[in-house]
C-alpha cells in the first residue's frame, strides 16, 4: 500500500442536498425524456454520486400525454402486463395509452424500466411527480425549470 492519504467521496443520507426540478414534456420524446429523469432521480449528474444512496433530486414533470414517440412507436408499441392467471397477458399500444385516462404511466413506465430493481430504485421512482396538465401542487418548493429540449436538437419529436 502506498502512503497517500487520497480518499473516495461518499455521500451519507443525511449530506445529500435534493433539489425540486419541473420538465415540460410536451413535444419531447419519450425515450430520450425518460433517460435524462432517470439521470436526474439517481443523482449522476452530480459529483457528489454515490451508487448506494438516493442522491438524486426531485423530479416533476408536467404535459405528459403531449410526449411524443418517433417512427410508428405510437401505433406499433405495445405495454404488456399479466393478470396472474392462465393465458392472462394482456396488451395496449401506446396510443391508447395516451389517449386514455392515464397518460402520464407511459413516462412513468419508461423511467421506472431505467432505474435499477430494488429498494434504492423504488424510493428514487418516488420522487418522480408526472402530471398529464400544466399544473402541479409543488409550487412552495420553488422547483427551477429544466429545458430538456435545448440539451439536443433530437429530444423534440416532429
Amino acid at each position: 500500500m502506498s502512503s497517500l492519504t487520497a480518499n473516495t467521496f461518499v455521500a451519507k443520507p443525511a449530506e445529500v442536498e435534493k433539489k425540486w426540478i419541473v420538465i415540460d414534456a410536451k413535444g419531447l420524446v419519450v425515450g430520450r425524456l425518460a433517460s435524462l429523469i432517470a439521470l436526474r432521480l439517481r443523482g449522476k449528474h452530480k459529483p457528489t454520486f454515490t451508487p448506494h444512496v438516493d442522491c438524486g433530486d426531485n423530479v416533476i414533470v408536467i404535459n405528459a400525454e403531449k410526449v411524443v414517440f418517433t417512427g410508428r412507436k405510437r401505433d406499433q408499441k405495445n405495454y404488456y402486463h399479466h393478470t396472474g392467471y392462465p393465458g392472462g397477458i394482456k396488451e395496449r399500444s401506446a396510443k391508447f395509452i395516451l389517449e386514455g385516462r392515464f397518460p402520464e404511466r407511459i413516462v412513468e413506465k419508461a423511467v421506472e424500466r431505467m432505474l435499477p430493481r430494488g429498494p434504492l430504485g423504488r424510493r428514487q421512482l418516488g420522487n418522480l411527480r408526472v402530471y398529464k396538465g400544466t399544473e402541479h401542487p409543488h409550487a412552495a418548493q420553488n422547483p427551477e425549470v429544466v429545458n430538456v429540449a435545448v440539451l439536443n436538437r433530437k429530444n423534440v419529436g416532429a
